[in-house]
């Protein structure tokens, strides 16, 4: 079903696009950091928290993106369109409804989980988190939109606008935290024009009828229940197991801010570092959405089998020669931040043991899984990851922190036996080839 070359056109953008957001995600710290390491804390607390409510779209985003892919697959793009306008139209609903709780809650939801944080680190947490919010429904609007062009085989769309929206955001924080002084608010603030502008444009760009997949006029819209039911089918599994996950990340983010500032920022620097470092499987984790979700909806399921292995394959080249390459690199990147040495120590440690590990089971853990999900089979990758993050990295993080007294590192230790846990029952569960027998749309 898929050329080579539809492979590279597909898989190429979207290793871009997510170098991007990581990238920025890196320039966003380093600016920040300027002005001081509570600001550092603060918004790496609140994105914490944020990565749970964003993980809500996206859940819905992925289901979409199926039942699209699925409807394309099928060569029905009637429905394939009419998949596509109710996911915008829920996608903007929940996040709504997500922006309001977290600004009348905000302070309640900090103080609940970081309650026991400096005062510096929460007043910089509550200013973050307010701006955060507001940009809400313009990063479900766009998630979706991007979802849409990826599920058409077209990643190159987003990869644009992800970097004319990178740009914005990355100019604005350099003219409102050095410029104008704003800081922390500054940084948020430019996040919330960059997601603005890059709703729009998708929102503008998917009228376009010439699309295989299209929105038609506002006026014509309806209500499509059983429509809606499918992308859920889908999405509610995914977003109930991003859910848990998230908040089994807050909850290690507990303890680890119960460690000291040190331990805080360390481990927010090397959280956007270890990004980069696991970027190519990110990146095929989208590619296989679109690719899986078609030869399922064309009841290819020998493509699935094959598809599988040879995005797999190309997935741990890449990454393999990635993370030796920042093995390298990590002494030079952590002098780029201004670390305090022992803040400096720890980070490398962190960084260091993650690509290592990275390399060697993270693309089954995390990639594979989209294998799954695009087959329908999302109740199991859903209770696997909810046992495995409840299991092994909260409960071993608890006790090689408080019981070992290992420190942050043992957060990352029990982070990657979550890893192992999850490849193993992946891997099984592929080579069992339940989608050949899993009801599609």
């Amino acid at each position: 079903m898929f050329t080579k070359k539809d492979l590279i056109k597909l898989i190429i953008p979207l290793i871009i696009e997510q170098m991007l957001a990581v990238t920025v995600g890196m320039a966003d710290s380093m600016m920040v950091a300027r002005v001081g390491e509570a600001a550092v804390s603060g918004v790496s607390l609140v994105d914490s928290i944020n990565v749970l409510l964003i993980g809500l779209f996206s859940a819905l985003a992925t289901g979409g993106a199926v039942v699209t892919s699925q409807f394309l697959g099928r060569k029905d793009s009637k429905n394939a369109c009419n998949s596509a306008e109710q996911l915008l139209a829920s996608s903007f609903a929940l996040s709504l409804v997500v922006m309001g709780i977290t600004l009348i809650f905000r302070g309640q939801i900090l103080s609940l989980l970081f309650g026991h944080v400096e005062t510096d680190v929460m007043t910089n947490a509550l200013i973050y988190m307010f701006w955060s919010a507001l940009s809400f429904p313009f990063l479900a609007i766009y998630n979706a939109c991007a979802a849409l062009f990826r599920s058409m085989g077209n990643s190159k769309v987003s990869m644009i606008v992800s970097l004319m929206m990178n740009l914005i955001n990355v100019v604005g924080n350099a003219i409102l935290i050095f410029g104008y002084g704003i800081g922390v608010a500054g940084a948020a603030i430019a996040t919330l024009a960059s997601r603005v502008f890059a709703a729009i444009i998708m929102y503008i760009l998917l009228r376009n009828k010439e699309n295989v997949v299209h929105l038609n006029p506002l006026l014509a819209f309806r209500v499509n229940f059983p429509m809606i039911k499918r992308i859920l089918q889908i999405g509610v599994p995914n977003g109930l197991e991003n859910s848990v996950f998230q908040v089994g990340k807050i909850l290690v983010q507990g303890i680890i801010a119960g460690l000291g500032t040190s331990a805080i920022t360390a481990n927010a620097i090397a959280g956007n570092i270890g990004g980069l470092g696991v970027l190519p499987g990110n990146a095929m984790s989208l590619a296989l959405i679109t690719v899986i979700g078609q030869c399922v909806g064309a009841a290819d399921y020998d493509g699935v089998k094959y598809y599988t292995r040879k995005l797999m394959k190309v997935t741990y080249l890449i990454m393999i020669g990635l993370n030796i390459a920042l093995i390298f690199l990590i002494p030079l990147i952590v002098k780029l931040y201004n670390l305090t040495d022992q803040t400096a120590e720890i980070a490398q440690q962190l960084m260091t043991y993650h690509a290592f590990l990275a390399m060697v089971i993270w693309p089954t853990s995390f990639s594979l899984p989209n294998v799954l999900r695009a087959a329908n089979d999302v109740k199991f990758t859903m209770w696997v990851s909810m046992i495995s993050m409840w299991v092994w990295r909260i409960g071993f993080s608890v006790i090689l922190v408080h019981v070992f007294h290992i420190g942050v590192l043992g957060v990352w230790i029990a982070m990657t036996i979550d890893w192992l846990f999850r490849s193993i029952c992946f891997v099984v569960r592929f080579k069992q080839e339940k989608y050949r027998t899993m009801t599609t749309i």
